[in-house]
């Protein structure tokens, strides 16, 4: 792999060479700034160009069947754990269970959603809705309708200014750079929160029908599991959540996809064990460049084309990205490649 200075390139303003994943022409950074890009998202380009050389990838494309009994078997077990853990456990076991078995669950019933955001378990848009609201139940928070609108922009308008709601607001970037190492451990904790949050000040939405049955359908599921199981299994659901959403190793992959390791290179794919949870959403620039392909294609088509993915900066560990995120001074909220708002 050819390493080139994308620091020296992006203080100059220079554009990055194409087959490394351009973020096209940088503006100079500036200090508590974002990387601003003068070109538009790169993957649509890149998409068009690996077609054109491969288009058997067209063959990887439509849903996988194998994903609702992965969702119900899931959703089933943390369910069976938490009714366990509530009414046997200690707080102290029911903590760590939380922690080591129901991060890994919520990171797959969240990524399972992230799959059905693409229509990738039916082909039919109402069936993959459907089969959200289930994914959703142990999550405890409707999210599940809300989530696909917001995430189908953030791959139309990748960095978009005001539209791509993935990214950190000015403000949230601004605070969080205040505090050294410390404020980067609280945001880190905190980043499933804020990453649900935001878009409900940056870009609300109007609620829709799909919307109001997700809102219901979580209610009544919450109301009746803590009538059934008990408060103390809703919590360890709740726990789940949040400690898989924070210092966890899965949940390395919300800052892994694309914050700037390498300034230039906007998206980053995880080679690692722990895609084997998560339908290889690790794969992400694959999953960028060609989103109707299901998570368990994804690998394919590194294989196909290598020569538009051997030669990008990857990840090996979503431990150590976390590791780096907080203790490399370079690194923070503002580490995101952002362009100017599509008029």
């Amino acid at each position: 792999v050819q390493i080139f200075d994308f620091e020296k390139r992006a203080r100059r303003g220079f554009a990055t060479p194409r087959h490394a994943m351009s973020s096209g022409a940088l503006e100079p950074k500036k200090s508590g700034d974002f990387y601003w890009s003068k070109d538009e998202e790169p993957h649509a380009k890149r998409r068009r160009e690996i077609l054109a050389k491969h288009p058997e990838i067209k063959d990887l494309y439509g849903p996988d069947w194998t994903t609702m009994p992965q969702i119900f078997a899931v959703v089933a077990a943390q369910l069976s754990l938490a009714t366990y853990l509530g009414n046997h456990a200690s707080t102290p076991v029911l903590l760590l269970c939380a922690y080591l078995f129901g991060g890994f669950a919520t990171a797959n019933l969240f990524l399972a959603n992230h799959e059905l955001s693409h229509n990738l378990a039916f082909a039919s848009p109402a069936a993959n809705r459907v089969l959200g609201l289930v994914a959703n139940l142990p999550i405890g928070i409707p999210f599940s309708v809300a989530f696909k609108k917001y995430h189908l922009e953030h791959h139309m308008f990748q960095g978009h200014d005001a539209i791509d709601t993935d990214i950190p607001t000015r403000g949230e970037a601004k605070f969080f750079t205040l505090g050294g190492v410390f404020l980067k451990i609280v945001w880190v904790i905190g980043q499933l929160f804020f990453y649900a949050i935001r878009p409900l000040f940056v870009r609300p939405k109007p609620m829709g029908k799909w919307d109001a049955l997700n809102l219901v359908t979580q209610l009544a599921f919450d109301l009746a599991f803590i009538k059934l199981a008990g408060a103390r299994a809703f919590t360890y659901l709740l726990a789940s959540v949040f400690l898989g959403g924070g210092l966890h190793p899965i949940a390395g992959h919300f800052i892994s996809e694309h914050y700037v390791f390498e300034p230039g290179q906007e998206t980053y794919s995880y080679y690692g064990p722990l895609n084997a949870f998560v339908y290889n959403v690790g794969y992400h620039n694959e999953h960028h460049d060609f989103p109707k392909v299901p998570g368990s294609r994804l690998h394919k088509i590194r294989e196909i084309a290598p020569e538009y993915y051997n030669t990008l900066k990857y990840h090996t560990s979503w431990t150590k990205v976390i590791k780096d995120y907080i203790f490399d001074p370079n690194m923070g909220p503002f580490s995101r490649t952002m362009r100017k708002k599509s008029e």
